[in-house]
């Protein structure tokens, strides 16, 4: 069993504003903050497109985290894709200020040969007509997991999305797109609603709050590792689904005990990402310091046996 997972998704440059200051031409992207956080667990290969502005700066920072980026095209008639985004006081709501999707309208995501019998593949906040075309290319993976948005729930593209739903085996959403997918009002009636859309495995997303896990029949909860200032939440999301889907590529199995180990792993890997502008903390983790905080996540969540 190898120990790659695929990545289908966005590449881009971000110009960011928190209430602690402000960044520009930072890498970010789907894509680039899912392989980064997978990668400390697998071997990630990304499937996207760039621009003739993109650095080779950043093509190294990639390679240099085991990215295999041969299915990452430069496309040379424009920029690669820029998004520009304001964050409140409160961390949560932002305001985007541009989306410049330049050549990233054009992607259309081709499969390398190397890539299309592995067996753990993500797809990233794209059409759903070419999340469908992915599925397409690849030779019969064991996982498949998919991220959505409002823009694809809401608009003319749900017919598709309605689609590759039925053939994927795990979906990742927040919680405001779980509901927008179904009439659920609970946070458990919106897990199985969407598990009745097609995927096993489902994982609602609350942000600070934790994140919820349905999978077959089974419910786990994991918290929010507890960081002491948000610096950029920019890519949490994705770096999440990153150390989800890694660990269960290392594990090379989809057993309850590993989808919780995947949990753990996706909300520590989304707690570093916060803690920095861009991937600036991400990039430069160590071994050490994510064994750290593993064993601290699992000090701060165990529970003593009661006596009632």
């Amino acid at each position: 069993m190898s120990n790659n997972v695929v990545i289908v998704g966005s590449v881009a440059y971000d110009d960011v504003e928190t209430p602690h200051g402000a960044r520009k031409d930072l890498l970010g992207g789907s894509a680039t903050y899912f392989s980064i956080s997978a990668s400390r667990f697998a071997n990630a290969r990304l499937v996207g497109v760039v621009g003739n502005d993109f650095a080779d700066a950043d093509r190294s920072l990639l390679t240099t985290h085991n990215v295999d980026i041969s299915g990452m095209v430069t496309d040379t008639s424009g920029d690669s894709f820029r998004w520009g985004g304001r964050y409140h006081d409160n961390m949560n709501d932002r305001t985007t200020l541009y989306t410049h999707l330049n050549v990233f309208e054009r992607f259309q995501p081709a499969i390398p040969d190397s890539y299309r019998n592995e067996q753990f593949v993500f797809l990233g906040n794209i059409d759903p007509a070419l999340q469908l075309d992915v599925l397409e290319q690849m030779d019969g993976p064991q996982f498949v997991a998919l991220d959505t948005m409002n823009f694809w729930i809401e608009g003319p593209r749900r017919t598709y999305l309605d689609q590759v739903l039925k053939r994927v085996d795990g979906l990742i959403v927040n919680d405001e797109e779980a509901r927008l997918l179904t009439d659920g009002r609970s946070i458990l009636s919106l897990g199985r609603r969407l598990q009745d859309l097609g995927p096993r495995t489902v994982i609602v997303k609350r942000g600070e709050h934790g994140a919820l896990l349905f999978h077959g029949d089974d419910i786990f909860f994991v918290p929010g590792y507890p960081v002491e200032q948000v610096i950029d939440p920019t890519g949490a999301g994705d770096t999440f689904a990153g150390g989800f889907m890694g660990y269960v590529a290392r594990c090379g199995d989809l057993t309850l005990d590993t989808m919780k180990g995947a949990m753990l792993c996706g909300s520590i890997m989304a707690s570093f990402c916060v803690e920095g502008f861009g991937l600036e903390r991400l990039s430069k983790l160590s071994v050490t310091e994510i064994k750290n905080r593993c064993a601290r996540f699992e000090a701060l969540t165990r529970c003593p046996s009661l006596t009632l």
